[in-house]
């Protein structure tokens, strides 16, 4: 396993609060805790963050996500598993974090969410996305280490 490369939480100790504090606030959202770990596990997933990729998974086993669901996130569209919302929120958490892609695919993705969430949540779920993928740079640049114990 690597080391991490720099102790970036202490180094740079009020801008990991900022984000913690973003991420606090977050945690009141009316998305519901289940659709925003399943958001930020396929983000993880995109960005091969391994250290959120393992903690997003880990909080998915606590809210009650079974394993088949947690396993085939990377195929959410060919699998029948995850309802409308959840599928309208993973797609809007690919558009976002491959945005220099799919600059042309927002508005469909858009729509959906319309469709679905408030716009109180969309903008909850865009934090989040954009969240999430800060979260993965920065443990990617660090080398942030994923844990060794086991996942329930």
């Amino acid at each position: 396993m690597n080391e991490a490369r720099l102790p970036w939480t202490r180094i740079a100790p009020k801008s990991y609060q900022a984000l913690a504090g973003v991420n606090a606030s977050l945690a009141k959202s009316t998305l519901g805790p289940a659709l925003m770990e399943l958001v930020q596990t396929r983000v993880s997933q995109i960005n091969g963050c391994a250290f959120c990729l393992d903690m997003h998974a880990r909080d998915l086993r606590k809210h009650g996500e079974s394993w088949q669901r947690i396993n085939n996130l990377s195929t959410w569209r060919e699998v029948g598993l995850y309802s409308e919302r959840e599928r309208a929120a993973l797609n809007w958490a690919e558009t976002m974090t491959r945005i220099a892609d799919r600059h042309g695919d927002q508005d469909s993705a858009f729509g959906k969410l319309k469709e679905l969430f408030s716009d109180q949540e969309i903008v909850e779920l865009n934090w989040t996305v954009a969240l999430i993928n800060a979260w993965n740079r920065m443990a990617i640049g660090m080398r942030q280490p994923p844990s060794d114990k086991p996942i329930e």
